[in-house]
């Protein structure tokens, strides 16, 4: 069997699969670790506190996953000819720490509200600690994400766990909410159009990626 040319789409593909398939089992143990072993969370008896609580918990994450990135730009740019950025003078460092920017910003958008509403949803300071859980392994994730990209673009698939994190606690408590709300019909209407939606994206890749192979 010849092997793959490591540059090809084929094996850049398998070694996204593989840091991603690696990578779930720890940050899903780590999860667990802290939600159990964490002491419980003091004062969160109503759902303002507890809101709050997840507010600075996402500052938390804005203070760790975003700002070094956005650090590691601006200095760069001030001590190179970047230092106009309108020249084309980016380094292919200041380009990966820049994708890293754009990239969490994106996930935060995921990941703050449907971390405000695991919060708000929670129930006493044990059930916060989901809460802390959430943010300690996406902050990790991000790192890993830049640090896999420094390595290489195909290598900070691992750093992806962060966001199917987000989408899983997004979709557990829209649709945790929909059920408090109306029952199952609740959330089958607040998840499903979702769910519709990802598999046409899957499909439609996948059809257009049949239709391109060789006769």
């Amino acid at each position: 069997m010849s092997r793959l040319d490591p540059e090809s789409m084929e094996a850049q593909q398998r070694t996204l699969v593989l840091g991603v398939v690696l990578a779930l089992p720890v940050a899903i143990g780590l999860w667990f670790a802290i939600d159990r072993l964490l002491p419980a969370i003091p004062g969160m008896t109503t759902q303002t506190a507890r809101a709050i609580f997840a507010l600075h918990c996402a500052g938390v994450a804005v203070l760790l996953g975003l700002l070094p990135g956005i650090e590691a730009v601006a200095h760069e740019r001030l001590v190179t000819p970047a230092i106009d950025p309108l020249a084309g003078q980016e380094s292919p460092r200041m380009r990966i720490n820049q994708r890293y920017v754009q990239n969490s910003i994106e996930q935060l958008w995921l990941f703050v509200p449907g971390l405000v509403l695991l919060a708000i949803q929670a129930r006493d300071g044990f059930s916060m600690r989901a809460v802390v859980a959430t943010t300690v392994v996406w902050i990790i994730a991000r790192w890993v994400f830049w640090i896999g990209y420094g390595i290489g673009p195909r290598f900070r698939s691992a750093g992806l766990v962060g966001m199917v994190q987000s989408m899983i606690v997004l979709l557990y408590c829209v649709g945790r909410f929909g059920y408090l709300w109306l029952g199952w019909p609740g959330a089958t209407l607040l998840v499903g159009p979702f769910v519709v939606m990802e598999l046409i994206i899957v499909g439609k890749l996948r059809w257009d990626g049949w239709k391109a192979q060789p006769d």
